[in-house]
């Protein structure tokens, strides 16, 4: 049961955590990747992340770059619009207060 909710919960939450993910400097599509595993929270495949990363550019909330490689391929760079801050900032704020709600019944629950 734990991997089908644990992606349950990653699919809930990947946009939040792509944003806050570009809050610090735009990445590409294979280095957000990279940072979300390297943070705990799975492999995150190609197929879920880059029709992510394009309903976020058409949403406004982040900006796409091309950039032709020097060695190699180039690649598409995203980074996080005024308005993509706004909503990780209003977001990110309602997610800690869920967060913090599900932590206090578990605790309850006698979990820590």
């Amino acid at each position: 049961m734990a991997p089908d909710r644990r992606s349950a919960w990653l699919r809930g939450t990947l946009d939040l955590l792509v944003l806050a993910a570009l809050v610090d400097s735009e990445r590409y599509g294979y280095e957000l990747a990279q940072r979300l595993e390297s943070r705990g929270l799975g492999r995150v495949k190609g197929g879920t992340l880059y029709p992510l990363l394009a309903r976020l550019e058409a949403a406004g909330l982040v900006a796409a770059t091309w950039r032709s490689g020097e060695h190699g391929p180039g690649r598409r760079y995203y980074a996080l619009t005024a308005r993509g801050r706004t909503v990780l900032e209003e977001e990110g704020r309602s997610w800690l207060r869920f967060d913090d709600a599900v932590r206090s019944m578990l605790e309850q629950g006698g979990i820590r």
